[in-house]
């Protein structure tokens, strides 16, 4: 655990297992969005040990039906932060589960290819 991150004491856990738990994003880029991440403190995805890695994809299957359920989206998009340079602002890995809506964007083409502009057409 890290005294200064808000992720290694988690409020509002709408999934766990051992490993891992489930939350709501407090700046949500569409209805729904959670994130998915170990418990353990750890900065990079690349550091998270294969346990980890399958707890937090067995949490983000468990999400997808409740999101399903809950607010039926048309797609999703999964995505991680690796490092400052990739976007990463909070240093504890965390699965972004976004739920997309037919019409939530003009042009959905490319996905999270979009997170170079430019790029995301193709």
């Amino acid at each position: 655990m890290s005294a200064d991150c808000p992720f290694c004491r988690p409020t509002g856990m709408l999934l766990e297992n051992d490993l891992a738990y489930a939350i709501r994003d407090t700046s949500p880029a569409t209805p729904g969005h959670l994130l998915v991440l170990p418990r353990r403190h750890v900065a990079d995805w690349f550091d998270t040990s294969a346990p980890e890695r399958q707890a937090i994809f067995e949490l983000a299957d468990a999400a997808r039906a409740r999101l399903d359920a809950e607010f039926h989206p048309d797609g999703y998009n999964l995505g991680i932060n690796v490092g400052e340079t990739a976007g990463q602002t909070i240093f504890h890995v965390h699965l972004h589960l976004i739920p997309r809506y037919r019409g939530d964007v003009a042009n959905p083409r490319g996905g999270v290819r979009g997170v170079i502009p430019g790029k995301q057409g193709y």
